[in-house]
């Protein structure tokens, strides 16, 4: 697993296909498939607005499925996740939008973790991080 990181609009997807552009890919979007299609690479991306949808309040619960699915996605093909940085220090007002900020970096520490690699992403300029 190779997971990219950087702010909203900073080129994350640009640069991900870019690298990946002699290979067969699927780009899937804010969700997480059930079955990896066929392909070389699989990009997810904009797993945030996946989590909006579900009960934060249970993001133990919740890192712990995605985690364990993202496996059985990585069996069938070389997975590239693009997350969108949420926190920054900044806690939000509202206390759904706190609970998505704190499933995220739970969920990214989980996510870094695992890869093999970890890129940030700052205006379509990679730093590998890890």
């Amino acid at each position: 697993m190779h997971v990219f990181i950087g702010g909203a609009y900073n080129g994350k997807t640009a640069y991900v296909t870019q690298l990946l552009e002699e290979q067969k890919v699927a780009l899937i979007n804010g969700v997480i498939p059930q079955v990896a299609p066929a392909c070389d690479a699989l990009i997810i991306k904009n797993l945030e607005h996946w989590l909006i949808k579900q009960n934060l309040e249970e993001d133990e619960v919740i890192v712990k499925n995605i985690m364990a699915s993202l496996k059985i996605l990585e069996e069938s093909c070389q997975l590239y996740i693009i997350v969108t940085d949420m926190g920054r220090g900044v806690v939000p007002m509202e206390k759904q939008t706190r609970l998505l900020r704190d499933t995220c970096g739970r969920l990214y520490q989980a996510l870094f973790a695992e890869a093999k690699q970890v890129d940030r992403i700052w205006y379509g300029i990679a730093e590998r991080i890890k």
